[in-house]
C-alpha cells in the first residue's frame, strides 16, 4: 500500500500525457477490427498496457524518459506486495508519488504468452491453434468445451454409479442399480462427446471405448521396437480392437462380449489366425451352440472364398461337435447332408478351392460318407461341368478307393491294393475312358486311369489298345503321324517300357520332345536316359 499523506495533486497537463506513450500518438489508431479472438485478446492487452505494446513492438527507446519512469513506476505498482517491499522506503515513496501523478491504473491484463491450445475447426488459421479462431467461432468453440465439459460430469456420475451397484450399495432401503435405460442413454452420452470432442480438438474415438460394457478392460496397444524396419500403419479402428483382443486373451476371459470381439475383427481382417484360435476356445469354454456357429461362419466363407482359417475353424467345430451325435445315425446324416448342401454352393462359386477340397476329404472320414451316393453323385456332376477339375478327381479317387471297406490300412495311393474290388475296377477305368474320349488333350483323366490300373494291381497293357487310337504313324514321315493326345502317347512309353520294349518307349519320347510337346523336351529327353 502506498504510504498515508495529503491528497496528491491533480497532474498538470504535461504530465497527464504521459500516461499515454508519445510514439503511439504519432501513430494514428489501426480501424481494422481484430479478426481472431488471439488478435482481440492482444488488443485488450496493448489497451490495459500501453507503455508495454510500445517496448514489445519498438523497444524501450522508443519511451521518451518521461514514458520510461511511468511505466517503471506501473511496474513497480503492479508487483506483488512481498516484491514491492524489497525497494528501499524512499525509492517507494518517489515511485508511489510518480504513479498517483500518472493516474496509472493498478489492474491491467496479465502480460503472458497464452497457450490457446489445438482446435479442429476449418476456420483454423493459424497452424490449428485456438488464437486462430474467428472470434465467432470462438464463441461456439466455448460453447461446445462446456457441453463436453456438462457431457463428462454426466458420464463419471454413471460410472461412479455403475461402481456402487456392483459393490452392492443401497440408497436408503433400496439397492443401487443401473438399468438398461442407464446403460441406453450412457452410450449416446459418449457417442455426443465422441462428436463433440472430434470438433473441439479432431480426437476420434473408437468405438470399444464409447460402449460402457469394456470400461473394466484396460487395453493392451502394439508397440512397434525401435528402429523397426516397417512400422504397420494399422486403421484406427482396427488397431483398437486388437489392443482390447490382446487385454482378454491375456486375462483368459470367455465371454460373450469376447465372442463379439473376435466377430468384429473377423470382419475387419478374416485372415487373423489367432483370433479364429481365441474365438474356438471361447466357443468350446462357453459350450455355445456349433451348428449356430456353423450358419455364421456359412456367410464368412462365402464373402472369403480362398481363406484358409475359416476352414480350419470348421475343422475344430466338425471335431467337437460329431462326438455329441455319433450314436445317433439320424443326426448325423442330417448333418452330413447339411455341410453337403453348402459344399456344394460354395464350390458354385469356386470350383477348384483346394481348402473346400481338403475340407471335404476330412468329413467323408469323419463322418463315414463313403458309401453315401450324394456325394459320388455330387462329385460325378462337378466333372461333368469341367471333366478338367483336377480337384473332383483327385477326390473320386480318394471316395473310391480310400474307403476302408475296400482299402489297406498303410498302402499308400500310389501303391497296388489288393482289397480293390475287380469290379470297382473295371467301373473307374470305364468311367476315366469315357471322359477322356471328351477332351482327349485333358490330363486329369490320363493320370486317374493310370492311377485306378496301378491300384488294382493290373498292367498298364490293358490301355494299351485305348491309347493307340489317339496316335497314329508314329515315326512315319510324309506328315503321316498324327497325335491328338501326348498323354496318351506318355502312357505309350509307360507301356512299351513296362513290356520291355525300350526302341519302342524310346521313339515315343522322343517324337515328344522333337514335335509333339517341345516345350518340355528337357524333361523327355531324361526319361529318354533313365530308360537304360
Amino acid at each position: 500500500m502506498p504510504p498515508k499523506g495529503k491528497a496528491a495533486p491533480k497532474p498538470k497537463a504535461s504530465e497527464a500525457k504521459a500516461t499515454q506513450p508519445s510514439s503511439s500518438k504519432k501513430q494514428p489508431a489501426a480501424n481494422t477490427p481484430p479478426a481472431t479472438i488471439a488478435e482481440l485478446s492482444q488488443l485488450r492487452l496493448d489497451e490495459s498496457r500501453p507503455f508495454d505494446a510500445v517496448r514489445r513492438k519498438q523497444g524501450l527507446s522508443a519511451l521518451s524518459r518521461d514514458e520510461q519512469t511511468t511505466w517503471y513506476a506501473a511496474r513497480f505498482a503492479r508487483q506483488p506486495a512481498h516484491a514491492r517491499n524489497r525497494v528501499p522506503i524512499k525509492t517507494q515513496r518517489e515511485l508511489w508519488r510518480q504513479v498517483n501523478e500518472a493516474s496509472i491504473g493498478l489492474r491491467a491484463l496479465r502480460d503472458h504468452t497464452t497457450k490457446w491450445g489445438l482446435a479442429a475447426s476449418p476456420v483454423v488459421t493459424s497452424g490449428g491453434d485456438v488464437g486462430g479462431l474467428s472470434i465467432e467461432a470462438f464463441g461456439e468453440w466455448s460453447e461446445r468445451r462446456l457441453r463436453l465439459t456438462a457431457l463428462e460430469v454426466a458420464s463419471r456420475a454413471f460410472r461412479e454409479r455403475r461402481e456402487r451397484a456392483r459393490r452392492g450399495e443401497t440408497e436408503g432401503k433400496d439397492r443401487v442399480v443401473v438399468t438398461e435405460t442407464d446403460v441406453d442413454d450412457e452410450k449416446e452420452r459418449r457417442r455426443e462427446m465422441a462428436e463433440v470432442r472430434q470438433k473441439l480438438y479432431g480426437v476420434v474415438t473408437g468405438r470399444f471405448a464409447l460402449d460402457p460394457e469394456w470400461d473394466d478392460v484396460v487395453p493392451i496397444p502394439h508397440e512397434e521396437p525401435d528402429g523397426a524396419l516397417a512400422v504397420i500403419a494399422y486403421p484406427a479402428e482396427y488397431a483398437e480392437a486388437i489392443s482390447y483382443l490382446r487385454a482378454v486373451m491375456a486375462s483368459k476371459e470367455y465371454s460373450d462380449r469376447c465372442l463379439r470381439l473376435t466377430e468384429t475383427i473377423i470382419e475387419m481382417n478374416p485372415a487373423h489366425y489367432t483370433v479364429w484360435l481365441y474365438r474356438a476356445a471361447i466357443i468350446q469354454a462357453l459350450k455355445l451352440s456349433i451348428p449356430y456357429e456353423m450358419e455364421w461362419l456359412n456367410k464368412v466363407a462365402l464373402d472369403n472364398l480362398k481363406n484358409y482359417q475359416i476352414w480350419h475353424h470348421r475343422h475344430l467345430l466338425v471335431d467337437s461337435y460329431y462326438p455329441t451325435i455319433a450314436e445317433d445315425a439320424e443326426a448325423t446324416k442330417e448333418f452330413g447332408a447339411a455341410e453337403q448342401a453348402f459344399l456344394t454352393r460354395i464350390l458354385a462359386e469356386d470350383a477348384k478351392n483346394y481348402h473346400v477340397w481338403s475340407y471335404r476329404s476330412y468329413l467323408v472320414d469323419k463322418l463315414g460318407m463313403w458309401d453315401d451316393p450324394g456325394e459320388l453323385a455330387a462329385v460325378e456332376d462337378l466333372i461333368d461341368a469341367d471333366v478338367r477339375n483336377n480337384s473332383a478327381w483327385s477326390h473320386r479317387f480318394f471316395l473310391v478307393f480310400s474307403h476302408p471297406a475296400r482299402s489297406t490300412p498303410g498302402v499308400a495311393a500310389t501303391e497296388p491294393d489288393p482289397a480293390a474290388p475287380s469290379e470297382i475296377v473295371d467301373r473307374e477305368v470305364s468311367y476315366a475312358k469315357d471322359k477322356i474320349v471328351l477332351a482327349p488333350q485333358n490330363q486329369s483323366p490320363w493320370n486317374y486311369l493310370r492311377g485306378v490300373l496301378v491300384k488294382g494291381g493290373r498292367k498298364l497293357a490293358e490301355a494299351e489298345e485305348f491309347s493307340s487310337q489317339f496316335v497314329v504313324g508314329l515315326g512315319e514321315g510324309g506328315g503321316r503321324e498324327e497325335v491328338t493326345s501326348t498323354h496318351a502317347l506318355d502312357l505309350l512309353a509307360e507301356i512299351y517300357a513296362e513290356k520291355g520294349d525300350k526302341e519302342r518307349a524310346d521313339l515315343c519320347l522322343r517324337r515328344l520332345g522333337e514335335k509333339w510337346d517341345r516345350i518340355r523336351v528337357g524333361y523327355w529327353e531324361w526319361r529318354r536316359k533313365c530308360l537304360n
